[in-house]
C-alpha cells in the first residue's frame, strides 16, 4: 500500500521535512497547516518541491470547529472554508480534514451537524475538494468513530467521507470492528499513530505522547486489517504527536516511521519473523586483558585470541565476553551483542530491509562470515553461527572435538570456570542505556528486527531523577541454559539515559548462574571490593515482606518474589568503566527482572566511590 507521513510527525521546517519524508521512501505527505503557515515559500512552490521530489500531497490538516454552530457563526466559517478551499488548489491538494468540533459553544444535533458538513462538502466539490470528518477522542460530542460515520451517512454528499485514527478509536476503548460496516469508499482516509497505555487525560496524551506503530501498547494492526476489509484503498499515513520526535533528527525520524509501516505490512500479510535468535552468543567489551581482573574474579577463563584482532575471548559455561583492546582508550563498556541465529545471512537480510544500517566489515581470508547491523544507539548487533569460534584458536593450540576453542585455561588465565560450583551458565539480559531520543526507536527496532516482544514499561525512581525501562524478549522465553536443547532466548532492557545529574545510566551484562549464593560467598571472601555495597535499610525491609535467609544480608545479595511464587535472586558488581555485572539466578520459572530492586540499586550506584 502507499505510505504516508503528516509534517507534524517530523522536526524541521516544512522543506527539510518533505526532503526527509521523501528520501525515507514515502510516497504522501499531510501538510500539517502550521508547518506552511511558518514556511516562506508560496504554496505553489511547495507543490512543486513535493512533485520534484516523487510525493503527493494526499491531506491538509486540519480544519476544526466547523459543524454544529449557531447560525450566525456558519457565515462565517463557511468563508474560512472558501479560504482553504482556495489555498488547497494553489497547493495540490484535493482532500481536507475536518476535525469534529470541541467548542463549548457547539450544539449537540446531529441532524444540524449533517446539514453544516453537507453545505461545507457542496462547497468543496466547486473546487474539486473533498472532506475526511473525522471524530477526536475529545470532541464535544462526537468523539466516537461511529458517530461521525452516522453523521456523515445522514449528510450523504459524495464529497463528504470520514477519516479513521487509530489513536482516536483505541485511547477511548472503542471495539474497531465497526469499522467493516462503514463502505470502503467513504472511508477517505486512514491516519496511524500508537501510544503507550497512560492514564491521564486523552487530549495530552494524543499532543505529546504518541509514537509510531510497534512503539505503543495499542493494536494498531486491527484497525488497519478492519478498514482493509471494509474496503479502504487510500494510503496508510503516520500522524503522530510527539515532543521527542519534534527534537529528534528530522532525517532519523522520517526513516523510523518508514520502518514500522514496513514491520506493520509484514504483520498485516502474518509474516513469521524469518530469524528469532535462540540466544547470545557473546557480548564485546571494551577494555584490556581481564578488565582489571574483573573477569577472573568472577569465574571466566581467557579461552582464546582472535587470529589478527586485538581481541580475547573470555568462557564460562556457554557465557562468552569478547573484551577488545582496540577500544581501551575509552574504558570498559558494552560495544556489541552477537545472537545465536538460525540462518545469519537470512537475518542481516531481513534487518535491512527494515532500513537498519549494515556493518561493514574488514576480514582476512580465514575469519568467519559475520554479518552485522547497528542498533539505534550505535551497538553492533552480530547474526553468528557456531562458526565465529573458530576466529579464536586456543593459545595452546588446542581445540574441542567441534574445532572451538577448548575451556579450562591455565592458572595465570584466570583458573578454572565456576570455582567450585554455583557457577555462571549463560548470558541472562543485557541492559541498554539510550540516549533520549532514541527510546522509542530502539525498542521498534529490537521488535522488529530480532522479533523481541516488549514488556510493559517501567519509570524507576533514580536519586537524580527517573530512569524509563522497558524488558524486551524473545517469545516464550525458557529458563534453560544453553547447551541443553533450545536456547535461553534472548532478554533485553532498553533505559532511557536521562538522570545521575546529566549522566547516563551504565549498561550491564546480566549473567545466569545455577547458585547465585555460592558465588556471592566465593566473591565476598576472595573479591569483596568487587561487590555492590547494598544498604542495611533494604534487608530490615526485604525480611518484613519475605521469609529469607539472614545470608542475604551478609552476602549483598538482592531478592524478589513473582505473584506465581517464582524468585530471583541477584547482585551487583562495582561499575567498571561504562559497564557493570549482575550475577542471577531464576527460580521456579520467574521471568522478571527484579524491577522492584532498581531504585536500591541506582542509589547504591550513585553512593559508591
Amino acid at each position: 500500500m502507499r505510505k504516508s507521513i503528516a509534517t507534524v510527525s517530523v522536526s524541521g521546517t516544512l522543506t527539510e521535512k518533505l526532503a526527509a519524508v521523501a528520501a525515507a521512501g514515502f510516497d504522501g505527505v499531510e501538510i500539517f497547516e502550521n508547518d506552511l503557515l511558518a514556511c516562506p515559500l508560496p504554496p505553489e512552490e511547495i507543490r512543486a518541491r513535493a512533485a520534484d521530489l516523487g510525493l503527493t500531497i494526499d491531506l491538509y490538516q486540519p480544519f476544526r470547529d466547523f459543524e454544529c454552530v449557531p447560525r450566525a457563526r456558519l457565515r462565517a466559517n463557511l468563508e474560512r472554508a472558501e479560504h482553504k478551499f482556495r489555498l488547497m488548489e494553489r497547493l495540490g491538494a484535493d482532500l481536507l480534514l475536518v476535525c469534529s468540533n470541541v467548542s463549548p459553544e457547539t450544539i449537540a444535533d446531529d441532524g444540524l451537524a449533517a446539514e453544516h458538513l453537507r453545505l461545507l462538502a457542496e462547497r468543496a466539490a466547486e473546487h474539486g475538494i473533498r472532506i475526511a470528518y473525522e471524530a477526536l477522542a475529545w470532541g464535544r460530542h462526537v468523539n466516537e468513530y461511529l458517530h461521525a460515520w452516522h453523521i456523515v451517512r445522514q449528510a450523504d454528499h459524495p464529497n463528504l467521507g470520514t477519516c479513521l485514527d487509530s489513536f482516536h478509536i483505541l485511547s477511548r476503548g472503542s471495539d474497531p470492528l465497526g469499522i467493516e460496516a462503514i463502505p470502503g469508499e467513504k472511508i477517505f482516509f486512514l491516519q496511524l499513530a500508537d501510544a503507550p497505555l497512560l492514564a491521564m487525560d486523552v487530549l495530552q496524551w494524543s499532543r505529546h505522547h504518541r509514537c509510531f506503530p510497534g512503539q505503543g501498547g495499542f493494536d494498531v494492526a486491527r484497525v488497519v486489517r478492519h478498514a482493509l476489509n471494509a474496503g479502504y484503498a487510500g494510503p496508510l499515513s503516520l500522524e503522530v504527536f510527539n515532543d521527542h520526535f519534534r527534537q529528534a533528527g528530522t532525517a532519523r525520524t522520517a526513516r523510523d516511521g518508514m520502518r514500522s509501516l514496513i514491520a506493520l505490512e509484514r504483520q498485516l500479510q502474518g509474516a513469521v519473523h524469518p530469524s528469532v535468535p535462540a540466544g547470545f552468543a557473546f557480548a564485546e567489551l571494551s577494555g584490556t586483558g581481564s578488565l582489571g581482573g574483573v573477569l577472573p574474579a568472577l569465574g571466566f577463563t581467557r579461552t582464546g585470541r582472535h587470529r589478527g584482532k586485538p581481541v580475547e575471548l573470555w568462557s564460562q559455561g556457554a557465557a562468552r565476553l569478547l573484551v577488545n583492546e582496540a577500544g581501551a582508550g575509552q574504558g570498559p563498556g558494552l560495544l556489541a551483542i552477537g545472537l545465536d541465529s538460525p540462518d545469519p545471512g537470512r537475518a542481516v537480510e531481513h534487518a535491512e530491509s527494515l532500513l537498519s544500517p549494515v556493518l561493514p566489515r574488514e576480514r582476512a581470508p580465514q575469519d568467519a562470515m559475520l554479518h552485522a547491523v547497528a542498533a539505534p544507539d550505535g551497538t553492533e548487533i552480530f547474526f553468528c553461527d557456531d562458526g565465529w569460534l573458530a576466529d579464536f584458536p586456543p593459545e595452546d593450540g588446542s581445540s574441542s572435538d567441534d574445532g572451538s576453542p577448548r575451556g579450562g585455561g591455565s592458572p595465570s588465565a584466570g583458573g578454572s570456570p565456576g570455582h567450585g560450583g554455583g557457577g555462571i551458565t549463560h548470558i541472562d539480559h543485557v541492559a541498554l542505556a539510550q540516549p533520549p531520543h532514541y527510546f522509542d526507536e530502539a525498542m521498534l527496532f529490537y521488535r522488529g528486527v530480532l522479533g523481541l516482544q516488549p514488556q510493559e514499561s517501567l519509570e524507576v525512581p533514580d536519586p537524580y531523577g527517573l530512569v524509563r525501562s522497558r524488558a524486551m524478549s524473545t517469545p516464550s522465553t525458557p529458563s534453560t541454559p544453553q547447551g541443553t536443547g533450545e536456547g535461553p532466548g534472548v532478554r533485553m532492557v532498553l533505559n532511557l539515559a536521562q538522570v545521575g545529574a546529566g549522566q547516563p545510566p551504565p549498561q550491564h551484562v546480566a549473567l545466569a548462574c545455577t547458585d547465585v549464593l555460592a558465588v556471592a560467598r566465593r566473591l565476598r571472601a576472595e573479591h569483596p571490593e568487587l561487590l555492590l555495597p547494598i544498604p542495611a535499610n533494604y534487608y530490615d525491609d526485604l525480611e518484613a515482606r519475605h521469609d529469607v535467609p539472614p545470608e542475604l544480608r551478609e552476602l549483598g545479595v538482592l531478592y524478589d518474589r513473582d505473584e506465581r511464587g517464582g524468585a530471583f535472586l541477584h547482585l551487583y558488581t562495582v561499575t567498571v568503566g561504562r559497564v557493570f555485572f549482575e550475577l542471577v539466578q531464576r527460580v521456579d520459572g520467574y521471568d522478571g527482572y527484579g524491577a522492584v530492586n532498581a531504585p536500591i540499586r541506582l542509589a547504591a550506584q550513585h553512593a559508591a566511590p
